[in-house]
């Protein structure tokens, strides 16, 4: 996991409204995204998450679904993008997400009661989308066979409170004002 601990190092950060927030590759495609770091993390999600009997990756729109892509053409598996837009389908449903920066609504479609689903993202920090989708995807029935997250920033709110169930990160850091520290590598927590 060289590349990816190496990436966190040389990520920078900016304040938003009073938010540390975590300028990386793998989250924001700036600065550019090297074709190895997401084939290094691809690869490492592969060999961490549960894939056997999975129906549908499932993945928040916009930063998972690069991520979520290289996987679903590594292990053919359909891949579903929860959208900031309504589309206004049959069956889709709504739900609403708060993060540190950012409050708003959206819409998962093409998830049946009793799919059974790995749910992949970039980064979780405040777990307000995860919580929302979690909820959500519980909510129709779906069965979470697993949750994988590449980069999980750890210290003051606890991020995965509220996500009833286990969620594994490649890597966990600490960011403030002076930059990022490693705080631990390939971790699972538990729901309690």
């Amino acid at each position: 996991m060289h590349r990816l601990r190496e990436s966190v190092f040389q990520a920078p950060t900016v304040d938003k409204d009073g938010y540390t927030y975590l300028v990386h590759p793998l989250s924001n495609c700036v600065p550019a995204l090297d074709p190895a770091l997401l084939r290094e993390t691809v690869v490492r999600i592969t060999r961490l998450a549960r894939l056997d009997d999975i129906d549908k990756i499932v993945t928040p729109e916009a930063m998972g679904i690069h991520i979520s892509t290289a996987v679903s053409l590594l292990t053919d598996l359909p891949l579903v993008v929860v959208r900031k837009r309504e589309y206004g389908l049959d069956g889709e449903v709504a739900l609403s997400k708060s993060t540190g920066y950012s409050e708003g609504e959206m819409y998962i479609n093409d998830i049946e009661p009793g799919d059974r689903v790995l749910v992949l993202d970039d980064l979780i920090s405040t777990g307000g989308t995860m919580r929302a989708i979690v909820e959500a995807l519980d909510g129709i029935g779906a069965d979470i066979a697993d949750i994988v997250v590449a980069i999980r920033k750890v210290g003051g709110e606890d991020a995965l409170a509220g996500i009833d169930h286990p969620v594994k990160t490649l890597i966990d850091i600490r960011v403030d004002g002076d930059g990022v520290a490693v705080v631990d590598e390939m971790t699972t927590t538990s729901a309690d």
